[in-house]
């Protein structure tokens, strides 16, 4: 391969890393070597790509025009391995999908375990991350959240509604009044999210129902839901959740119900790729189906 592609790779990396040692990490270099491609790329361009502070590596302006032609390149790379990958009828290589824990816990095992047994050539990745993935630093191929991006430049499509509802165990309500409207909540012993770790507003659905204060948080869905299950408080959880805890029962049913949707975010010119775009469309319709079967629509 070209060697100034392989020293693209290297910028890109660094330019998304921030760091010498970020890059190597990620591309499998000592920093010692990342710096010395950087510098080699540099010297055949004529021209200064970063800025080296002590917060890391920051591109210039230079930096800045190269990065989109960089992408671009790399884009084409990968249109041109995903053109080589095999029979049109079958998936292979590897793809990486980001998803927030609750979807990623509940929804895509199940999900991934049926397309992986479909396509025994494919290796999928799933990265649960508390917070919204990010597609600019490659940290996944395609990214399920729980809103639609408006910035960037991003392919947005919804998959699925979903439904958020109020519960608390056996044990909870064996011991305590059950609330009789969204009013006792405020008074009620209440589990959620760490209120500075929430990373969407969708996501602040206790402070819709007026709860100011969460003595347990978390900012995992299945540890709120165990929690939950263990008879500390009441909390809202999906509803595809409730077959993996038999020991939540709902709570307020006729008075909390949150509907919610989760959407697949991929990378503008991620629909020239035939492998990425048929693996989208699978996964789109085996998280709706799953959603559906779990919610008991199915």
């Amino acid at each position: 391969m070209d060697p100034q592609w392989n020293d693209m790779k290297v910028f890109l990396a660094v330019a998304r890393e921030e760091s010498l040692s970020g890059a190597g990490r990620v591309l499998k270099l000592d920093p010692a070597t990342v710096g010395r491609r950087v510098a080699r790329l540099e010297q055949a361009l004529g021209a200064t790509l970063f800025v080296k502070s002590p917060q890391g590596y920051t591109l210039t302006a230079a930096g800045e025009r190269l990065m989109g032609h960089g992408e671009a390149v790399e884009t084409a790379m990968r249109m041109a391995t995903d053109a080589l990958a095999g029979p049109e009828d079958s998936l292979s290589g590897q793809v990486r999908i980001g998803a927030p824990d609750g979807c990623a816990n509940y929804i895509l095992p199940q999900v991934c375990a049926r397309i992986g047994a479909a396509h025994p050539d494919l290796d999928i990745q799933i990265v649960a991350l508390p917070r919204v993935v990010n597609l600019s630093r490659r940290e996944a191929d395609m990214a399920i959240t729980v809103s639609a991006p408006t910035a960037g430049q991003l392919l947005v499509q919804k998959i699925t509604d979903y439904r958020l509802i109020m519960v608390a165990s056996e044990r909870w309500l064996a011991d305590h009044p059950a609330p009789r409207d969204v009013a006792d909540l405020k008074s009620a012993r209440m589990i959620g999210y760490v209120p500075e770790m929430i990373f969407d507003e969708e996501l602040d659905y206790l402070s819709d129902l007026g709860v100011s204060r969460v003595p347990l948080a978390s900012n995992s869905v299945p540890v709120q839901a165990r929690m939950t299950e263990l008879g500390a408080g009441l909390s809202v959880v999906h509803e595809f959740c409730l077959p993996f805890h038999p020991g939540l029962r709902r709570v307020l049913a006729d008075q909390v119900g949150l509907d919610r949707a989760f959407y697949l975010v991929r990378h503008q010119g991620a629909e020239r790729s035939a492998r990425l775009t048929r693996f989208a469309q699978l996964l789109r319709e085996e998280v709706k189906a799953e959603v559906a079967r779990l919610e008991g629509r199915g």
